[in-house]
């Protein structure tokens, strides 16, 4: 778990990541409060303030006397909120920087794609 971000955040990151792989998939019953705290060594309350960001969110829906599940629409509800975040934190100052040094949008959009395809060659060796 990472130590800058409080403990029920890393639980919500955690859970969204396992949506975003699918290894968590949409209609299945997620961990309880209860299995996050003991697989964490984390008080419950603590379990499921996390859980609790993540009804807030649509993301798990209560089923009363089943449990947790995985709302229907929570993984693309995820890759939106990612996609945003990806705009404002890398995009935007990336852009901002290359306006500043004098590139223009077709040649950031030229680097990019060789830094994809050297990652691409990279990955296909190994």
């Amino acid at each position: 778990m990472e130590v800058d971000r409080p403990l029920f955040v890393q639980i919500a990151i955690g859970v969204e990541a396992s949506v975003l792989d699918g290894s968590l998939a949409e209609g299945e019953r997620a961990p309880s409060t209860n299995e996050l705290a003991a697989f964490h060594h984390i008080n419950p309350a603590t379990a499921a303030k996390g859980v609790n960001l993540l009804v807030d969110r649509g993301i798990l829906v209560k089923r009363r006397g089943l449990g947790m599940f995985v709302a229907e629409g929570a993984r693309e509800i995820l890759r939106a909120e990612r996609r945003q975040k990806f705009a404002e934190h890398y995009l935007s100052p990336m852009l901002a920087e290359a306006r500043a040094i004098g590139l223009s949008t077709e040649d950031v959009v030229a680097r990019i794609r060789t830094a994809a395809d050297r990652t691409e060659s990279e990955e296909n060796a190994g």
